[in-house]
């Protein structure tokens, strides 16, 4: 039997598996089907990359995140791991077809599900002794889950066509109902489960609620100035992270930068290469940014604006503390902002009108190539991530097969559309109720968490647990201040940003 500590060691250079890692490790050495829930924190990438070492073959991950991608390809060559590469479209055409001249000389294979929807690429692929089929960010793929991305729909097409190599699951946020669609979807039948809390008992969690934006601002301005970083601040929008980063930057807070799914691809990657090595020390972002960052040493998440549902909170928090180090996630709130999170909820789906607008479009096409998808998605005025949902919902419709558009009743399919649409914003509304209760209530912050996943076991934390258990903010603050805050700074904010942000268009939320 191998010596997996042996192998860990040799690898990677770590005397010990982390807790949940050598469980899954030995499911997959075992050619297994595995489902594994592990919180932010405990190591997932080690869970794949080492039996991708030891087994034959190549393994195919598949992520939603470049940023992912390339990080993790970057620390794996650091170590003197070679034999990696990632597909994607930050690749030039001769830099791909360069990589496809040598794929058999990969072990590890990242990729988008969005690259394997290529034929020229699976064509690529199938050549492969594929030893293992890595669906990173799970929770992706279920409609019900906090990041549903379309294209995770048709992992288990992808997975077929490459012979069916035993697929590994995993994410860090996914409720039993979710991880019953996640093995329903990746048509996985028996797979050995590992499931694990999503409790970081290293992160304090405070909770503060305000009159007004421009309160929260104020309040900003002054944990910024006095809190030890590294640290990142989330906004709902690319428009609040920029002008926010401006502000911070302009009351001298040293090392501030925004970073927002608007920046071209070059920016991104300058921003986190800058956050990775210290050179930047705070980071207002949106959504966009965090999935993928594996910086051990981040002190503290605070979201200016709070996310839509608790699995994208704890998720976004999991940032901090990779190291085990105390780390604190602030929220602030106000009543101001519930209609922005109803607004971001609502532009996950198309409207009645809209509904109509793009049948109507569609009853006049053969077919819908790339540009008039962009054409009709521009007409319609509608979010990225909604036009996504409805191409899935017209595809399982039998109304699109590939780019060609079938004949259809409008009446019958618009019904059908807006029935879909009413579950889908029921189930965010509901999602969204649940965090705002879980906001406003006065018993432990963290059992709170525990109780939205269904975990039975509760924690006793005595010592910086949350707000409602008592905390001691001043723990987490440097000991000499960076910049003297004064709250005139703050003074007038909410009309500075008001005149920013509204009469603008486009798609801000990512």
């Amino acid at each position: 039997m191998m010596d997996l500590e042996k192998e860990l060691y040799r690898w990677f250079g770590y005397s010990t598996f982390r807790s949940g890692q050598k469980e899954i490790v030995a499911a997959l050495m075992e050619n297994e089907d595995v489902l594994a829930v592990l919180p932010t924190g405990m190591g997932k990438s080690i869970c794949y990359q080492l039996p991708a070492l030891l087994k034959k073959g190549v393994t195919i991950i598949v992520s939603p995140l470049l940023s992912l991608m390339e990080d993790q390809v970057q620390q794996l060559r650091s170590i003197g791991i070679k034999q990696v590469v990632a597909i994607n479209s930050f690749m030039n055409h001769l830099e791909r077809e360069e990589v496809f001249r040598s794929l058999s000389t990969y072990k590890l294979i990242y990729t988008s599900p969005e690259m394997l929807q290529s034929d020229y690429v699976l064509h690529k692929l199938r050549k492969l002794q594929i030893s293992l089929f890595i669906v990173d960010e799970a929770h992706c793929i279920s409609q019900w889950g906090h990041e549903f991305r379309s294209d995770y729909l048709r992992l288990a097409q992808v997975r077929e066509k490459l012979s069916n190599p035993p697929c590994l699951a995993i994410t860090a946020t996914a409720t039993p109902y979710v991880q019953k669609d996640i093995c329903s979807y990746l048509q996985m039948s028996q797979p050995k489960s590992f499931i694990h809390s999503v409790n970081r008992p290293n992160i304090a969690v405070q909770v503060e609620q305000y009159l007004s934006t421009e309160e929260k601002m104020e309040r900003l301005l002054e944990l910024t100035s006095k809190l030890k970083g590294p640290g990142m601040v989330y906004f709902s929008s690319r428009l609040w992270s920029e002008a926010a980063a401006r502000k911070l930057q302009e009351r001298g807070i040293q090392g501030v930068n925004f970073y927002h799914g608007g920046m071209t691809n070059d920016d991104r990657l300058l921003i986190q290469q800058q956050f990775m090595q210290g050179e930047l020390s705070i980071i207002c972002c949106t959504s966009a940014f965090g999935m993928g960052i594996n910086k051990d040493n981040i002190r503290y998440v605070i979201h200016f604006h709070y996310p839509t549902q608790m699995e994208s909170y704890v998720q976004e928090i999991g940032r901090a503390g990779r190291d085990g180090e105390k780390s604190i996630a602030i929220t602030l709130f106000s009543e101001e902002d519930r209609g922005l999170a109803r607004l971001l909820s609502k532009r996950e789906q198309l409207d009645n009108e809209q509904i109509v607008q793009l049948l109507l479009a569609l009853s006049q096409m053969e077919e819908m190539d790339e540009k008039a998808e962009t054409e009709l998605c521009a007409k319609l005025g509608c979010s990225e991530t909604a036009w996504k949902n409805v191409k899935v919902s017209l595809e399982e419709m039998n109304v699109l097969k590939g780019t060609m558009v079938q004949r259809f009743s409008i009446d019958a399919v618009s019904t059908m559309l807006a029935d879909s649409f009413l579950k889908y914003q029921i189930n965010k509304q509901k999602h969204l109720s649940q965090f705002e209760t879980w906001m406003h209530s006065k018993t432990c912050r963290r059992n709170g968490v525990l109780d939205y996943f269904e975990e039975e076991e509760k924690q006793i934390q005595t010592e910086n647990c949350c707000d409602i258990c008592g905390l001691t903010l001043e723990t987490y603050y440097l000991k000499e201040q960076l910049h003297h805050y004064n709250q005139h700074d703050a003074k007038n904010w909410q009309e500075e940003l008001s005149i920013r942000l509204f009469g603008k268009t486009g798609e801000l939320y990512e």
